[in-house]
């Protein structure tokens, strides 16, 4: 139950100076006591305990931010930097980011605009016409237009707060969309590596193929001379078919690729095949300076982004709070009325009236305690969501350095190892060829240097990917300046 009450217009026998007086002085006191109380918690930024240092790799140097901004141009591949331009143009994720910071925009307005005084304005012009069996009538025009003010001043911070839940809502939009350019660039970058991973495990089982076949070409003519059994020419038949068996997968995963690229693009699925030609997979980079885990905090957008809920949600803690206390309202009215247009403001009539009105909670079976408790238990979860997402900052950078670092030794292994396999098969063909030693060795032989061709081009795309997660994790792949663009496309 909501109780209120109002002040109706002072009577004529009280002078209009008197009553003009007697409102302003009302006027004053309430402009007195609007914002002097501001109920709910005033936001504080949360601390967070985080390590001093990494525990995969210890100290390391600061980022470069020009760098990090954009650390993909570090691969130097001119088709890798047109797509991702491409994506941040017209990708629909990136747009319905930007749509969404507009409304929240929009909203922060909305809501700044319930603390000031409204003003609207309206007005009329009328004709009417009397008439009667002894004259021919008269005529009579009445023209009006009337102003009416209203104000609710916000003595307990009810409509502040809300103001405050609306600019944390708006910061939590812009770094939501900051978070969506990192995540699309290291898409984009990811299935261009697994792209070109694809395409050069196809060459190398290409090859495999093609060397298979010449292999069971020689061993069938050798056949047909008596030099070696029908088991030799079986096993090089076998293994020519089961390199065949090889393709068909490994096409499938480069089209997957070309065609989660081009819906990152904005495309249709199809339309990059004719546009992208084969390519090598991006060259690794030798070093990357992640800094320490507070610079992580600081530019990663999702615990940004998670930070400025929390802001919001402490603000829509105070607005509940605020509904505990009386609200009051201001409003006037300006009348004015003539039988011409040009007598308006003149010599026509004035109406003018003044009104307070208050209006305060009395009974209403628990509803505003509940609502309290509802955004007092928001405010928790949000607490918790900010903690959470810097955990998973963390642990998400401490995992991208263990990854970088395996991938790399593993790297380096498998090229030691294809360089051994490859002349372990230069020495079988040549045993085999001098007939001191059977064709098994050989078909052994290459069977180890495809299956190891095969691991390697896998490791230099799973670590390129490696580098790429990580930079992802580190919140690379935005800057102020690309957001101040993304504010201004969202406007």
């Amino acid at each position: 139950m909501i109780a209120s009450a109002g002040l109706r217009p002072i009577p004529e026998t009280v002078s209009s100076s008197s009553r003009t007086t007697r409102f302003a002085l009302t006027l004053a006191a309430v402009l007195t006591l609007s914002g002097c109380m501001t109920v709910g918690p005033d936001y504080q930024q949360p601390q967070t305990a985080v390590p001093a240092k990494w525990s995969a790799t210890g100290e390391v140097e600061a980022p470069d931010a020009t760098v990090l901004a954009e650390w993909w141009r570090q691969y130097q591949d001119p088709v890798l930097d047109g797509l991702v331009a491409d994506a941040l143009a017209a990708n629909l994720d990136l747009a319905t980011a930007r749509a969404q910071l507009r409304e929240a925009r929009a909203r922060r307005t909305l809501a700044g605009a319930a603390l000031g005084p409204s003003l609207t304005a309206s007005g009329s012009a009328s004709r009417s016409r009397t008439s009667s069996e002894s004259s021919s009538g008269t005529t009579s025009d009445l023209f009006s237009t009337d102003f009416d003010a209203s104000w609710e001043p916000d003595i307990f911070g009810g409509l502040k707060r809300g103001a405050e839940a609306a600019e944390g809502d708006l910061g939590a939009s812009a770094e939501s969309l900051r978070d969506t350019r990192v995540s699309l660039v290291a898409e984009v970058v990811l299935n261009y590596v697994e792209l070109r991973t694809g395409e050069r495990r196809l060459a190398v089982a290409a090859a495999s193929v093609a060397a298979r076949g010449e292999t069971f070409d020689l061993t069938r003519w050798r056949r047909q001379a008596g030099l070696v059994s029908d088991l030799d020419a079986a096993q090089a038949r076998t293994e020519l078919e089961s390199a065949r068996a090889n393709l068909p997968a490994l096409r499938t995963a480069v089209t997957e690729a070309q065609n989660r690229l081009a819906v990152l693009l904005g495309r249709s699925p199809g339309e990059l095949v004719s546009w992208l030609s084969e390519a090598d997979i991006p060259q690794t980079v030798v070093s990357m300076a992640v800094g320490i885990p507070a610079d992580t905090l600081r530019q990663r957008p999702d615990v940004r982004a998670a930070e400025r809920r929390l802001a919001a949600q402490t603000a829509r803690l105070g607005e509940a709070e605020a509904a505990r206390y009386p609200s009051f309202s201001l409003s006037g009215s300006l009348g004015l009325s003539a039988l011409s247009l040009d007598a308006l403001g003149s010599t026509g009539s004035v109406t003018r009236s003044l009104l307070a009105g208050i209006s305060a909670p009395i009974f209403d079976f628990g509803s505003i305690e509940a609502n309290i408790e509802i955004q007092d238990a928001l405010l928790e979860q949000a607490r918790l969501a900010y903690q959470a997402a810097v955990l998973t900052a963390l642990e998400d950078v401490e995992n991208a350095l263990v990854s970088v670092a395996n991938a790399g030794e593993r790297h380096t292994q498998l090229i030691q190892a294809t360089a051994s396999a490859r002349e372990a098969l230069q020495i079988a063909e040549h045993r085999y060829a001098s007939g001191l030693t059977d064709f098994l060795n050989v078909l052994d032989s290459q069977r180890t240097l495809l299956s190891l061709e095969d691991q390697l081009a896998s490791s230099t795309g799973e670590l390129a990917s490696a580098q790429i997660q990580l930079y992802k994790a580190v919140g690379g792949g935005w800057s102020p300046t690309d957001s101040a663009q993304d504010t201004r496309t969202a406007s």
